[in-house]
């Protein structure tokens, strides 16, 4: 039997009753008593729940009558076996800590035995006694779920409110024999844009402490909140029947295995998302992009919008070489021989025609290859983007490859937005993007791709005898196997994540690439809120922000771009060629000033001195500690104030100008009462942003 297991940091306490049902009753000393549940809930078709009824994924009779069947620990891992000995179904329920830290991803396996099984949801991680953890026994009024809206162009936008004012009460009816109140609250995405309208992931805050989790799937989740027997309990899992079509056929001796779902317990909020940050950098593959994080410039954003040639390149590099840009990605339209404008709702004549990739003759009349020579020759690394999943209802590829490589509902292969969606289950649609791939490396001496996805393809595709949503799990996991595999033929190859800017900020992607794209946002003012609050979601060393100087802006306009991805990736874009040569110097200042610390982010942690960036907000404030110095990022978008007064870390001594050096603006510190008191210029209509370093206790100056 297992009572408890974890670390110093973090333990988990389970009980084992007579009958040989196993719950998971709290963290570090905190119960749940009577309201702790089963390790793993899971609903059965031809099998219901007992004591509730609704639309909440637990107290099921299968999970009921899941009996101890034995586990195996480790330092690190932890293992427990169940069996139930009506249906014969085992279950896998795994722990396993991220190092010394707070830190606990959990996942499950559920195999048929001796019959056939459909399972229509599986949880990943369930949590029953969360007041007790969090010291919020009036949990309606103590405590507070803060969750994160993520529009396109708007991402990261995050809001706390009382669980009251979330929609979860105390109804009293406990005291007449009930559960609870039959409600939830339900966080869900759906699809294969897993961050469409939320991120998946979010915490908890109460008197005592800040519980964070995160979902790491890339497609459709599901978070359950709700009340039971007085307590608060938390359910976490991927895709599953009632919410996104999905369910799973397991014949004797098949196996399932659940998304995975992490939990991080800290004191507040910044130590909470520290540790995720620590265990995001854990498990994400290995690569030397995130260690070095070198400069990139990328011809779309603010710039050529999809619409490059040769004669609008080469003027790009030579202005991105002088500003110490180390790669140059061309983005979209490099294989559009048709040269047509805008269509329908905006999009580029050439929309639903991609799929073959192939360089553009007419847009290149002396071969891509003079573009990308040009790339080497000024000192840079060249790039290529590509919309790998998708293949346009126009493209010649369609009829080489078969139905079955497709995402098909009902037999008809789906359409959306004038795509189609390959389906990488198929070998042949793995071929066909390992072949387009490898020839374009190979060709031309590539080290950077852009793979980025443009359509949400929905709620799945044909899986007999599987419902749609397994389908779409099953492609999603495909995806990642073949992201492996192209890491694996290219070494060195750096590749960045993106769907159409943010909508796939999830950590199963996020642990494949080295590098995110976090947004579509042209407008340098709100990109700001988007940068300052991205770091709750995405490690800084990982997160690409646009930075897009225009020749038609003053000084401070220039400085504010650059200082909004100065705590992230630099992805320069816009009319760097137009620049004049002052304009020119306070980008390269930029790029250079950060060659000089960039390293330290791929170990700092963030931090909000303001609070989480409000969408509208004048005044915006970003953090990086790197263990002994803080990096601090302070944005004015408007406002008459021009004075702001923030807490700085203990011990801090110094402050000193990173960027710009020697501009308008000071920031005086007193050390004794810990605030750092920041006046930006004013001027009208003219935002202003600055980059400090703030030392501690002596450490010396860089």
């Amino acid at each position: 039997m297992i009572e408890t297991w974890g670390n110093e940091a973090l333990t988990l306490h389970f009980t084992t009753e007579p009958e040989g049902r196993v719950r998971l009753t709290g963290l570090n000393g905190s119960t749940a008593g009577r309201a702790a549940l089963p390790l793993v809930e899971i609903e059965l078709a031809g099998h219901g729940r007992s004591g509730t009824s609704g639309t909440r994924h637990v107290d099921s009779l299968v999970s009921a009558r899941m009996r101890y069947a034995g586990h195996e620990a480790t330092a690190e891992q932890l293992t427990v076996r169940l069996r139930d000995p009506e249906t014969d179904l085992r279950v896998a329920a795994h722990y396993r800590l991220t190092g010394a830290q707070p830190v606990v991803t959990a996942w499950a396996e559920i195999t048929a035995g001796s019959q056939e099984v459909r399972a229509e949801s599986v949880s990943s991680f369930v949590l029953a006694g969360l007041g007790s953890a969090l010291g919020a026994p009036r949990w309606e009024r103590d405590m507070e779920l803060w969750t994160a809206d993520n529009p396109w162009s708007g991402e990261y936008r995050w809001r706390g409110v009382p669980l009251a004012d979330a929609g979860l009460i105390d109804t009293g009816m406990t005291r007449y024999g009930q559960t609870g109140t039959k409600n939830r609250i339900a966080l869900t995405g759906t699809g294969s844009w897993p961050s469409s309208e939320r991120l998946p992931m979010g915490w908890l805050t109460g008197p005592d402490a800040t519980l964070a989790w995160q979902i790491e799937h890339n497609g459709s989740w599901l978070a359950e909140l709700a009340d039971r027997h007085d307590e608060l309990y938390l359910l976490l899992s991927g895709p599953a029947q009632r919410e996104h079509q999905w369910a799973v056929h397991l014949a004797p001796g098949e196996t399932f295995t659940t998304a995975r779902a992490t939990l991080a317990l800290a004191a507040g909020r910044d130590e909470a998302l520290a540790a995720l940050t620590g265990h995001r950098r854990a498990v994400r593959r290995p690569h030397p992009d995130t260690v070095e994080l070198p400069v990139v410039f990328n011809d779309f954003m603010n710039c050529l919008l999809g619409d490059p040639t040769t004669e609008r390149l080469l003027p790009l590099v030579r202005a991105a070489a002088v500003t110490g840009a180390e790669y140059f990605c061309i983005d979209a339209g490099w294989y559009d021989d048709e040269r047509a404008g805008p269509g329908a709702g905006g999009v580029p004549g050439w929309w639903d025609a991609v799929g073959a990739w192939e360089p553009s003759r007419s847009r290149f009349p002396g071969g891509l290859a003079e573009v990308t020579d040009a790339i080497k020759s000024a000192g840079m690394i060249p790039g290529l983007w590509l919309e790998p999943e998708v293949v346009g209802v126009r493209s010649g590829i369609v009829p080489t490859l078969p139905d079955e490589a497709f995402f098909r509902r009902g037999g008809e292969r789906i359409t959306e937005w004038g795509r189609h969606q390959l389906d990488l289950r198929h070998p042949a649609a793995v071929a066909h993007l390992d072949a387009a791939v490898d020839r374009l490396v190979t060709e031309f001496g590539l080290g950077y791709l852009k793979f980025d996805y443009n359509i949400d393809i929905g709620a799945g595709t044909d899986s007999s005898p599987h419902d749609p949503g397994h389908g779409l799990l099953e492609h999603n996991r495909a995806y990642l196997r073949w992201l492996d595999g192209v890491h694996d033929r290219h070494p060195g190859l750096v590749v960045e994540g993106c769907a159409a800017g943010g909508m796939r900020i999830d950590h199963a992607t996020l642990a494949h690439v080295p590098v995110q794209s976090l947004t579509d946002q042209q407008d340098a003012l709100l990109i700001a809120a988007v940068a300052a609050a991205a770091p709750t979601a995405v490690p800084p060393e990982q997160g690409a922000v646009w930075a897009y100087p225009d020749a038609a802006w003053s000084d401070e306009e220039i400085t504010f771009t650059m200082v909004s991805a100065m705590l992230g990736r630099i992805h320069l874009s816009g009319r760097l060629d137009l620049l004049d040569p002052r304009q020119t110097g306070l980008v390269t200042d930029a790029v250079t000033a950060y060659r000089g610390y960039r390293r330290s982010l791929a170990h700092a942690l963030p931090s909000w001195p303001l609070g989480l960036p409000g969408w509208r907000d004048d005044w915006l404030a970003l953090a990086l500690d790197t263990g002994t110095e803080t990096l601090l990022a302070v944005w004015r978008r408007g406002g008459d104030e021009t004075v702001r007064e923030l807490p700085v870390p203990a011990g801090t001594t110094r402050v000193e100008s990173v960027y710009p050096v020697g501009a308008p603006g000071e920031a005086v510190l007193d050390p004794v009462g810990g605030r750092l008191r920041v006046t930006l210029p004013s001027a009208p209509s003219a935002p202003s942003a600055r980059l400090w370093r703030l030392t501690r206790d002596g450490a010396p100056l860089s």
